[in-house]
């Protein structure tokens, strides 16, 4: 029998498991960005010498991330499973696995966000502040405007990242390309149907890698 025989009768659900891959990470990093930039922002602007200097803020963002980040993503899916019913109405299924995607999203990205914001020029912001600049104008059109390329960086680096993770939550039904990839390869134990997902992930991962670094490099002042 040719490879092509083998997986032609399990191809719909082949398609199935990805588009539930790119729902997962689509919704889940689309939120960590939003809320992550937010959060990351504010553990910038409070920190000591920073905009705002306020300490007791930024030691609150900074054990909140911590704690966070410091959960394996697997135990955090199975420990707020309550929350996940709360929030979704099920524990199981694509949509449930958003929930732990997106809670594990939000610290990661806003460590990355962060760490950019820490490398703009400080010259630059001071140049600002000394002609007036207000503190939104400080952030909106100074930090973010210097830190885009870095910015695209971290959202590329944040979905790499995240699609392994989806991966994962196929272990507790989550669904995806890693559900698949045990139903069909693991459980058979069939090496060749593992295999062939294993290399769909990679492709998928270089294609993302590839258009990341495209757009920062358009994005970079310095290159």
């Amino acid at each position: 029998m040719s490879m092509w025989d083998r997986i032609s009768p399990i191809l719909p659900e082949m398609q199935l498991a990805l588009w539930q891959t790119f729902y997962m990470v689509a919704v889940s990093v689309t939120i960590g960005v939003i809320l992550g930039t937010l959060v990351g922002t504010l553990l910038y602007i409070t920190r000591p010498g920073s905009l705002l200097k306020m300490p007791a803020t930024n030691a609150v963002l900074n054990v909140f991330v911590n704690i966070f980040r410091s959960i394996p993503f697997l135990l955090l899916t199975i420990a707020i499973i309550p929350f996940t019913r709360l929030i979704v109405g099920t524990a199981i299924g694509t949509t449930a696995a958003i929930v732990p995607m997106t809670i594990s999203c939000i610290p990661y990205f806003a460590r990355l966000i962060e760490s950019t914001l820490l490398e703009v020029n400080r010259g630059v912001i001071e140049a600002a502040e000394s002609m007036g600049a207000n503190r939104f104008q400080l952030v909106w059109k100074i930090l973010y405007s210097e830190a885009r390329a870095g910015f695209a960086n971290n959202i590329t680096i944040l979905t790499v990242s995240f699609i392994s993770y989806s991966t994962i939550v196929g272990i507790v039904g989550g669904g995806g390309i890693g559900d698949f990839a045990i139903r069909y390869g693991y459980n058979r134990y069939d090496t060749e149907i593992m295999m062939i997902t294993i290399v769909l992930i990679i492709v998928i991962v270089q294609v993302i890698q590839s258009v990341g670094n495209l757009i920062v490099k358009r994005l970079d002042k310095r290159i």
